[in-house]
């Protein structure tokens, strides 16, 4: 499902993120990618979005090599995933209903699948009430449901969430990790990018460490603070 070969990431400033990084993660796992501040996990996440591009090696997501995909073909490729990030990045001027539409009209959806999709996907993260909602009328963990909710609603085989809840408090971060493993379990792959230890280790699923660029930790049903 995504596969890394010897990735490794140097910034024009002659950092070096990533060093020879590779691993693999099979179709209906979940991943939590961990480290440190400087680790590389930030920069590992914007290389499988295709933010950036990796200075040598080959990354694969559903089977397609995306080291050598034109800019062209991005937008295809994001069709395979579901992204959630740390601030959520909502439309702040339309609602909570029209944010999720919005991902199926990005990809021309039907009016009909649109109608069928995007109360039944805000129905499962609990927003069923608030469809007609600003997301600046929501608190922090209903605007990451909100982002769960677009992320998902075109049924994406994986699901990236890059510090889904870096924003949150202890109760709605349980809950939003809560909302993960529920769609984990419907068959998306989901890999979780945090340095969230009391969330990872409470989770116990395997957990990739990242430091100084390099995997120096890579277990299933695994915790979070053992990497120094």
């Amino acid at each position: 499902m995504i596969e890394l070969e010897n990735v490794t990431k140097v910034y024009s400033n002659g950092v070096k993120a990533l060093d020879d990084v590779s691993f693999q993660i099979g179709k209906g796992e979940f991943v939590f990618i961990v480290g440190n501040s400087g680790s590389g996990k930030t920069t590992l996440f914007k290389l499988l979005i295709k933010e950036i591009e990796a200075t040598q090696g080959k990354i694969f997501v559903d089977g397609i090599n995306i080291t050598q995909l034109s800019h062209r073909k991005i937008p295809k490729l994001r069709r395979h995933m579901g992204v959630v990030f740390q601030d959520f990045r909502l439309l702040t001027d339309i609602s909570v209903y029209e944010n999720v539409a919005f991902a199926l009209k990005v990809v021309e959806a039907s009016s009909r699948k649109i109608k069928r999709s995007v109360p039944m996907v805000l129905s499962m993260v609990g927003l069923a009430d608030k469809t007609k909602m600003k997301p600046t009328e929501l608190s922090g963990g209903e605007q990451q449901r909100t982002a769960l909710a677009r992320a998902i609603v075109n049924n994406p085989p994986i699901l990236l969430a890059d510090e889904p809840t870096g924003n949150l408090d202890p109760k709605t971060s349980w809950e939003i990790m809560k909302l993960l493993q529920e769609i984990n379990l419907r068959g998306t792959t989901v890999v979780v990018v945090t340095h969230d230890k009391e969330v990872v280790n409470a989770m116990k699923k395997r957990v990739v460490t990242l430091k100084d660029g390099k995997v120096v930790r890579d277990v299933q049903k695994g915790d979070y603070g053992h990497e120094d």
